[in-house]
């Protein structure tokens, strides 16, 4: 019988490459997926297929990681051999606005789905593999580069939500004997990411600037500086932890760090763009307590796990632009088709 995976955020970024790299494993694959009145889906609409459908190996579950009772159903109903859980409210501007909920959601949500998972094992006597998403923004101020024995040193609610699931997964996994596995991943980006992420509001900027659709970019912070990945890069690195004999703590990274600044720089010299022509600061995209520099050390993933990122930082920014021009010359002729019909009425 094929594997079973459960995915918490299935319809995020990570989850919709994890998925993909899943299913070309051979694993049925069953995600976790939040009601809303309107279809959330898109990024894994390409490998969904509806539930008549004998041959499918993607299974949706409404559920919600502030709901203990029903990640409890869900964990049943799957019965998985690996669990990944990318469930978050992984904004950190947003979790200055709301800490409470995001304390909710990525702290107490993880140590709900770590209950589950424990009383699931006593109760079936069944193997379960658990793989925990952990952040760079958990070293905060920390000194870098940073690696697995760097001290943490949040900096925001998102941070310290975060390093309170990093302890929890640490304290089941001693305390009761299960194979958890944190993932501490520093940032990685796609075509995928979210828009108001500061890269994808770069490069969608740049597409609708391209496209004559925007004029201006505001942005915050221009000198912080990150450790910028491919997120199909670094699902691969989820899989290999579950993988390994022994479970335990990865930092996931390139080793190179760029500012803000260079990416901006970088996208817009993709299109054959001047960013300096476009770019303004905006004192309110400032957070409260910022984290100036963040540079992973993944050494011990490529030694253990034998991983490594494929895809640097030009390719990158290469992918992610061109992905948004794409994008933007489809909503300009929606646009001028618009305008049209409009001019014809």
């Amino acid at each position: 019988m094929a594997k079973s995976a459960l995915i918490t955020g299935i319809t995020g970024q990570d989850g919709s490459y994890l998925t993909e790299l899943l299913l070309s494993k051979g694993y049925l694959v069953h995600g976790i997926v939040r009601r809303s009145s309107s279809f959330n889906t898109a990024r894994i609409d390409h490998v969904y297929k509806d539930p008549h459908d004998p041959n499918r190996r993607v299974i949706l579950h409404y559920g919600d990681l502030t709901d203990s009772t029903g990640l409890r159903r869900v964990l049943e109903a799957a019965a998985p051999e690996e669990v990944y859980n990318l469930g978050a409210q992984s904004h950190v501007k947003v979790s200055f606005e709301n800490p409470e909920y995001t304390a909710d959601a990525d702290a107490l949500g993880t140590l709900r789905l770590l209950d589950c998972i424990r009383d699931h094992v006593q109760h079936t006597g069944r193997k379960v593999r658990f793989y925990q998403a952990g952040s760079s923004e958990m070293f905060g101020a920390a000194k870098p580069p940073q690696n697995e024995t760097t001290a943490f040193y949040p900096r925001s609610p998102y941070a310290v939500s975060k390093v309170a699931a990093h302890w929890y997964a640490v304290n089941y996994r001693e305390a009761y004997g299960l194979f958890i596995t944190n993932g501490i991943l520093f940032n990685h980006e796609s075509p995928r990411r979210g828009e108001t992420f500061v890269t994808r509001k770069i490069t969608r900027a740049v597409g609708r600037i391209k496209a004559g659709l925007q004029d201006k970019l505001f942005l915050g912070n221009l000198d912080a500086r990150r450790d910028w990945g491919f997120a199909g890069d670094y699902v691969d690195a989820m899989w290999r932890m579950l993988q390994h004999s022994e479970p335990g703590d990865f930092v996931v990274a390139t080793g190179k760090a760029y500012s803000v600044r260079e990416f901006a720089e970088a996208a817009f010299a993709a299109a054959g763009l001047d960013w300096q022509k476009y770019v303004q600061i905006d004192p309110s995209y400032f957070r409260p307590t910022e984290v100036d520099f963040l540079l992973g050390d993944a050494t011990k993933a490529e030694t253990v796990l034998g991983w490594s990122p494929k895809t640097d930082f030009s390719q990158l920014v290469k992918m992610m632009v061109e992905a948004d021009i794409g994008l933007a010359e489809g909503e300009r002729l929606v646009w001028a088709n618009n305008c049209q019909t409009y001019s014809m009425a």
